[in-house]
């Protein structure tokens, strides 16, 4: 691909997520995440606040904000409506539409003081930077190298994982179909390409990094993602 194209690409991707990360920061500043609030009623509430702030009316997953036991269930599960307690973790995992090019950003929050929660959320990140360090200096990685080291690192911690990879590609919306039955699309074990590959049509893939933690005694997980590939 022409590299005016792709550095436009690149660009318009990088936007789209410090656009995301605006949004959350605003959901923060508002004080949004509170006790009391249902998760669909606080979904509608930051879909508003997208609105607002950009005029997204579009989001090409299904948003998710998830508090308490809800947190340990994978994306592809719709677990009840639960209402957020005082002392609960929270995270919310959301992919607006930015003039026709993909965000994918989670993060978690704790409310109260418990110490678990707050180790698990501080885990988030930490493991997340060594997954992106991984990949940065493995140039051939597979999807599965990356899976299998993620996986490693999440176990090391001390806290289990949720689902069957570890992110998938972004792009264009709508971009390249992401099914089941087509694990080349996501950093998973069943992947065994190059994640530094052209797609059909000639375009660098880029990727989402993401991380699902669970404590399975707690009865309570986080999840983090962002931009892999691309630097902020």
């Amino acid at each position: 691909m022409d590299a005016v194209v792709e550095q436009s690409r690149i660009g318009a991707l990088r936007d789209a997520e410090r656009k995301a990360v605006t949004l959350f920061d605003e959901v923060v500043a508002r004080r949004l995440i509170v006790p009391g609030v249902g998760e669909r009623e606080l979904s509608d509430q930051i879909r508003a606040l997208a609105d607002e702030l950009f005029g997204i009316t579009k989001f090409w997953h299904k948003r998710i904000v998830r508090a308490g036991a809800n947190t340990v269930e994978p994306y592809a599960e719709n677990p009840p409506d639960r209402v957020v307690a005082a002392d609960d973790i929270v995270f919310l995992d959301f992919g607006p539409i930015f003039a026709d090019w993909e965000a994918d950003f989670g993060r978690t929050y704790v409310l109260g003081d418990d110490p678990v929660k707050h180790r698990l959320a501080a885990d988030l990140p930490r493991i997340w930077d060594a997954g992106r360090a991984y990949f940065d200096a493995h140039p051939a990685v597979t999807g599965a190298q990356l899976f299998d080291h993620v996986r490693g690192l999440i176990h090391d911690a001390g806290w289990d994982h949720v689902g069957e990879h570890v992110g998938h590609l972004v792009g264009e919306f709508p971009h390249e179909r992401i099914s089941g039955d087509a694990m080349a699309s996501y950093i998973a074990a069943p992947n065994t390409n190059p994640m530094r590959r052209v797609d059909p049509s000639g375009r660098d893939c880029h990727w989402i990094l993401e991380v699902h933690l669970v404590d399975r005694e707690g009865g309570f997980g986080g999840f983090f993602e962002q931009l892999l590939d691309i630097p902020s």
